[in-house]
C-alpha cells in the first residue's frame, strides 16, 4: 500500500471532524460492545461475546446510542468502528469489509433536509481540503476527480427502480458524474428506526450514491422516537419487542426526535482516490469470507 493512501485516510478523518466542530458538534467516544446494536436489513453472521449471564454484541452501528446521546448534547459525532460479518458472496464486490469505520452523526430536532445539506457541505469541504494537500497524488490516481456541485441531485427510490429495474443503483451510479441522493426508500428495505412517511409506504431517509460506479457511501434519515410507532414498526418487521427491552425502556423515558447518518470512511477514500478495491484503503483489511490479520 502507498503511504500516501494512509495519509489521505488520516486527513479525511481530521478534516471531517474539523468541519463538524465548526458546525457546533462534539465528538463522542465509540461504543464497541453493547447488549443491543443495529439489526440491519440484510443477512450477516452474528458477532457477540458471552459475558456473565448474558452477552454483548459487537457494534454494527451506533444508531441507538446516538439517539440516547442527544439527551445530553444536541449535535454529536463519532468515528465508530463497525463490525458486520458479511456473507462471503460479498467478498468480490470491491465495496465490502467486515470491519470498517463510520462517521456517525446525529442532530436533535433535525429534518432530513438539514442532514442532506450538512452532508453536501461536509463532502465538499473535505474534498477541497484533500485536494489542497494532495493535489498531485489525487489527480494522478483519479482522472475524474473534481469538487462536486451543490445541491446534489435528489432521486426518488421507487421512480428510479421503476425506470431501471432491480439494478437501478448500479446503473445510476455508473451514469453519474456527481454524487446524488436516493430518497424515500420503501419501508421493507430499511430498519424499524427510520421514520415512516405520511404515505405509510416509504421512509424519510436517504442514501448518498457516489458516481463512476462507486455506489452507496452513506445512509441516514429521520428517526422514530415515539414508543407506539417504534413497536408498530418492529412488529411490521416481524421482530419481537421483548428482545429489545433495553432500548424500549429508554424510549419510555423519552428520546429526542432527530435525524442523522453514517458515512463510511473507507468508501469515501476509495471514491476520492479511484481505488479498485476498498481493501486498498487499510493496512489490515478484512474481507468477507476469509480470516485476515
Amino acid at each position: 500500500m502507498k503511504k500516501e493512501v494512509l495519509e489521505v485516510v488520516s486527513e479525511t478523518i481530521f478534516r471531517m471532524g474539523e468541519f463538524l466542530r465548526k458546525e457546533g458538534f462534539i465528538e463522542l467516544l465509540p461504543v464497541i460492545i453493547s447488549p443491543l446494536t443495529d439489526p440491519l436489513n440484510h443477512s450477516v453472521n452474528e458477532a457477540k461475546i458471552p459475558y456473565e449471564d448474558g452477552f454483548y454484541h459487537l457494534t454494527k452501528s451506533m444508531i441507538f446510542h446516538k439517539q440516547l446521546a442527544l439527551r445530553t448534547y444536541p449535535k454529536i459525532f463519532i468515528f465508530s468502528p463497525n463490525v458486520r460479518l458479511e456473507t462471503k458472496d460479498k467478498k468480490h464486490t470491491g465495496r465490502h469489509l467486515i470491519e470498517f469505520t463510520q462517521l456517525d452523526l446525529e442532530v436533535k430536532d433535525a429534518t432530513r433536509e438539514d442532514i442532506l445539506t450538512l452532508v453536501e457541505n461536509l463532502i465538499i469541504y473535505t474534498m477541497e481540503k484533500l485536494h489542497e494537500k494532495f493535489k498531485d497524488f489525487i489527480e494522478k490516481k483519479n482522472p475524474n476527480f473534481h469538487i462536486p456541485k451543490r445541491p446534489f441531485e435528489r432521486i426518488k427510490y421507487l421512480e428510479a427502480k421503476n425506470l431501471y429495474g432491480e439494478d437501478f443503483e448500479a446503473i445510476l451510479s455508473k451514469k453519474a458524474t456527481e454524487p446524488f441522493f436516493l430518497i424515500d426508500i420503501p419501508i421493507e428495505e430499511r430498519e424499524f428506526y427510520d421514520r415512516l412517511s405520511e404515505d405509510g409506504k416509504t421512509l424519510v431517509d436517504m442514501d448518498l450514491i457516489y458516481p463512476y460506479s462507486f455506489q452507496e457511501g452513506m445512509s441516514g434519515g429521520e428517526r422514530e422516537n415515539e414508543l407506539e410507532r417504534i413497536i408498530f414498526r418492529m412488529k411490521a418487521k416481524n421482530m419481537d419487542p421483548n428482545e429489545w427491552q433495553w432500548y424500549l425502556d429508554e424510549v419510555k423515558k423519552s428520546i429526542p426526535r432527530s435525524a442523522g447518518c453514517g458515512i463510511g470512511i473507507e468508501r469515501f477514500v476509495r471514491f476520492v482516490l479511484n481505488l479498485p478495491n476498498i481493501k486498498d484503503t487499510k493496512l489490515f483489511a478484512k474481507l468477507p469470507g476469509e480470516i485476515s490479520l
